[in-house]
């Protein structure tokens, strides 16, 4: 992220664009400046940015689990990491002096509004303050009555007090901000006895939130490129249930906001989780089901395929270089590299340079299928919107893996270059997997227990379909133990006449495509193959 960011700052200057700005050195100045003289204007130039800068946050949830509330440690995490990115002297500011963004009217271009009511009271003060100095000046100093003078005196004290006071109080604020951040308040309220329970906790929390998002829009107008802010959550699986659950509530409040910056990374194992969360009064009102909750809180699932050969040895080697006596040989190739001449010619394009540009065309394609109602697939569409939002975020990713694994094996990639790898079949795939994952999950279940039976021979030239209505009385036979992942399934005849008419994946596509069947939860058909071998020694008993 950080390289295409690079690449895409050095696009903007070639088109004129002016230069990024940062809130250091010099910068720092200009950035107080303008938060206590102007306020920043959102514009149509502003939101079509391309350059973007990722504040990157790890929150490891064991490192927090012996609080009373994981996700207080959460939120502090995020305020801390925000002020130590840009600095505890700006956010003071902008908590005292700083105004939220606003979005023109109109397609004007400019950036900045002068403040007009912060500068009458700034000159109104300063003012006051040199007329009440001038007037204890004068009554010092010229010769005059002594009731006079004491009135002088009176009246310069008074004013110069009173304007004086007011940018004391102001200065003070700042001060404080400066010593008690962000975190520090809300760890004071989380040590309160019954904090939970007091009368607007959540808004106090939800509050320096709020001004944490409006300091982020400030400084996005300040640097001229877009800011988002990259929270990985990892370690989620080694908490307590309540704690996981609230975690995930946290999550919610805090993208609650449809223009908060936030992306939120959430690394964890479903098969952990979702016991986790059914254990909890959250589930209340999804009939119990976990599955249902994560489909609700994520919006581009993920799920890693099983490791292959070059990823073992990928991890082994990683593995072997955290050992210290074998670090040398890494600082000696690094330094091989640096003293090696740099060749001068003619700048090949990357390999990944060309699967970007075939992917491109590619995604166009498949979104292409998905708008044209001539088109079978768009009758399988989903009419929730979250489910949707999965696809158009899924197929890109499905496709670029398609790509790469092509590129990287011919044999394969000529193989099933005309059908796995066509935009069509893999927008197919993606739906197939988004609608229905609980039955497809069994029919490659049932797959990969043929192919690990010795039966690849008879299962290869088989159907999906067919492999699915051959098994269909055992899954049958346990359709208690997954009836909440057979409640995930959407219409069971239309995924009939998806795999039967419209989509008849075989045996071989689905060998090519469950590598890079990233929305597919795997845990479910690991859950279902140990069912199924419980359920075949059970019946061996005699």
């Amino acid at each position: 992220l950080r390289q295409e960011v690079s690449r895409r700052e050095e696009a903007e200057q070639l088109r004129g664009q002016p230069k990024p700005r940062s809130p250091q050195g010099w910068g720092l100045l200009s950035a107080l400046w303008y938060l206590t003289f102007y306020k920043p204007i959102l514009t149509e130039g502003h939101l079509r940015r391309k350059n973007f800068e990722f504040i990157f946050i790890r929150f490891s949830a064991w490192q927090y689990s012996g609080c009373d509330k994981l996700w207080a440690g959460l939120v502090t995490t995020l305020c801390d990491s925000i002020r130590s990115h840009f600095g505890a002297l700006p956010l003071s500011f902008y908590h005292v002096l700083g105004v939220p963004p606003t979005y023109a009217s109109g397609f004007g271009q400019r950036e900045w509004e002068l403040k007009k009511g912060t500068c009458l009271k700034l000159w109104g003060s300063l003012l006051a303050l040199a007329a009440g100095l001038a007037a204890l000046l004068f009554a010092l100093l010229s010769p005059g009555t002594k009731e006079h003078h004491q009135a002088l005196k009176a009246v310069g004290s008074a004013v110069a007090s009173v304007s004086g006071s007011g940018l004391a109080l102001g200065a003070c604020s700042v001060l404080k901000n400066l010593v008690v951040s962000e975190k520090r308040k809300i760890e004071r309220l989380t040590n309160r006895q019954k904090f939970a329970d007091q009368l607007g906790f959540m808004g106090k929390i939800r509050g320096e939130v709020e001004a944490l998002v409006d300091f982020l829009g400030f400084m996005e107008v300040f640097e001229r490129r877009r800011l988002r802010v990259v929270l990985e959550i990892t370690s989620l699986e080694l908490c307590l249930p309540e704690k996981v659950a609230g975690v995930l509530a946290a999550m919610g409040t805090l993208l609650a906001d449809a223009h908060a910056p936030f992306i939120f990374l959430l690394a964890v194992d479903p098969g952990v989780i979702v016991p986790c969360l059914e254990q909890t009064g959250s589930m209340k009102g999804l009939a119990d089901n976990g599955y249902l909750y994560l489909n609700r809180v994520v919006t581009l699932p993920f799920s890693i395929p099983p490791m292959g050969a070059r990823s073992k040895l990928r991890c082994l080697r990683a593995a072997v270089g955290t050992r210290e006596d074998l670090l040398y040989r890494l600082i000696a190739s690094n330094l091989g590299k640096r003293q090696r001449p740099p060749q001068v010619g003619t700048e090949v394009p990357s390999p990944w340079q060309e699967i970007d540009s075939r992917a491109g065309a590619c995604i166009l394609q498949a979104f292409d299928c998905l708008h044209d109602a001539n088109l079978p697939l768009a009758r399988y569409l989903p009419t929730d919107g979250a489910h949707l939002r999965r696809i158009v975020n899924t197929i890109p990713i499905t496709l670029r893996l398609l790509l790469h694994r092509a590129r990287s094996s011919p044999r394969r990639g000529a193989e099933v270059g005309t059908v796995a790898t066509s935009p069509l079949a893999a927008a197919a795939w993606v739906v197939l997997a988004d609608r229905w994952p609980c039955r497809l999950s069994w029919a490659l279940q049932c797959l990969e227990d043929a192919w690990q039976a010795g039966m690849a021979r008879e299962v290869s030239a088989k159907s999906l379909w067919s492999l699915y209505q051959e098994n269909l009385a055992e899954l049958s036979a346990l359709r208690q133990p997954l009836r909440n992942l057979l409640s995930l399934d959407g219409d069971s005849e239309l995924f009939g006449s998806f795999l039967a008419l419209d989509f008849p994946f075989g045996a071989n596509h689905a060998h090519e495509l469950l590598p890079v069947t990233v929305n597919l939860d795997h845990s479910i058909r690991h859950r279902m193959g140990l069912l199924r071998a419980l359920d075949r020694l059970q019946r061996a008993v005699p």
